[in-house]
């Protein structure tokens, strides 16, 4: 089975006040004078989808909350982050490299802004979004034509990845399948990356704030089917029609926390190409477990039935991988398992701990 890649990675800053930046504080312009200053790859399309807003039109582009007149008009965008999107790839390192690579430009272009970039999945300040000014009559028609706009504040105060996957010659069938599956399974492998232990500027009593706020109401999984594929109707959405045709086949992961370390995500790519090939996990499900999410957030894998069953889950992709470098990259999983190394989350609250701080705690060492 010929696979192929590709990675949405969502960054927070704190600004020169050493403030966390976001929608309460940090203008448009600034994102906007960022991404002006990047280059455009000509040949990225149309693999790359430009969006409504004509926001996403590079490799880099402004995360945030687009708005629109009563005439459909946009009319701007309130701002949370930069998001970095690869291009699809025939392997995980290929996808991991292009991203290292766009993260580094990056860095260049906000170092006149003095933005500092920091790992978070959750906002750490603010309590909820509220747009402002109120939603226009045409953007309350909008956000009813999907259970996912309907929840649109929830990305508005939330940052994390997509992991996306597609398999040559996989039937519309096997992808409904495989969403399920990941579906079904998410609880148990999201623990992997949690990296929100902060809400409303403090210490939060678990793992993952990101995680109990946003899976069960938002998806865990999303697959886009060709047009004319009949749809599977849930709420919050498992399929969606493909909105480009580099998209038709694509299984994208999206209830991981964010990782600061890119490696990491080579070794979730990896752990979700083994579950995809393997044949013993039998459960499924269309929509996310809320509550079992909920419950995962803050507990991870301290809680033992927790730990045991992603231990068969991780066992279970390992076993379905066939090459020698794919299993390698499961590795600093089965650490986590047995405790040899920390999650993000864990690292954090324990930078908390040392310094009280908490956004000196989302700084890298």
């Amino acid at each position: 089975m010929v696979f192929q890649y590709g990675i949405e990675h969502e960054i927070a800053f704190l600004n020169k006040q050493g403030e966390f930046a976001d929608f309460s504080n940090t203008d448009f312009s600034i994102f906007a004078s960022i991404i002006d200053s990047l280059p455009l790859h000509e040949t990225d399309y149309p693999q790359l989808r430009v969006g409504d807003a004509g926001i996403k039109l590079k490799r880099w582009y402004i995360e945030g909350y687009e708005r629109f007149t009563d005439k459909g008009e946009v009319s701007g965008c309130s701002p949370k982050g930069i998001e970095i999107r690869t291009t699809i790839h025939r392997s995980i390192g290929a996808a991991i490299n292009e991203l290292n690579e766009s993260y580094q430009l990056l860095i260049e272009a906000i170092a006149p802004y003095d933005l500092t970039p920091v790992s978070i999945s959750f906002n750490p300040i603010q309590k909820e979004f509220l747009p402002t000014p109120p939603l226009s009559n045409f953007e309350i028609k909008r956000r009813l034509s999907s259970p996912e706009k309907q929840t649109a504040d929830i990305p508005m105060m939330s940052y994390g990845p997509d992991l996306s996957l597609s398999a040559l010659g996989m039937s519309v069938e096997k992808m409904i399948d495989v969403a399920k599956k990941l579906t079904y399974y998410s609880p148990w492998i999201v623990p992997f990356s949690f990296s929100s232990p902060f809400y409303e500027n403090k210490l939060w009593d678990g793992l993952s704030v990101r995680t109990w706020h946003r899976t069960g109401a938002r998806p865990a999984v999303m697959v886009f089917l060709p047009e004319g594929a009949t749809q599977i109707q849930s709420t919050p959405s498992l399929t969606q029609v493909a909105r480009v045709k580099a998209e038709e086949g694509r299984i994208e992961f999206k209830a991981f926390d964010s990782c600061a370390d890119f490696d990491l995500y080579a070794s979730l790519l990896t752990l979700l190409k083994g579950l995809i090939l393997d044949t013993t996990l039998e459960r499924r499900a269309v929509v996310p477990d809320e509550k079992e999410h909920k419950y995962v957030a803050l507990h991870g894998f301290n809680d033992k039935d927790i730990h045991d069953t992603a231990v068969v889950v991780l066992e279970a992709a390992y076993s379905a991988l066939i090459e020698p470098y794919d299993k390698r990259r499961l590795e600093p999983l089965f650490l986590m398992l047995d405790k040899t190394i920390m999650t993000q989350a864990e690292v954090m609250k324990q930078r908390y701990e040392k310094t009280g701080s908490l956004l000196m705690s989302l700084k890298s060492p």
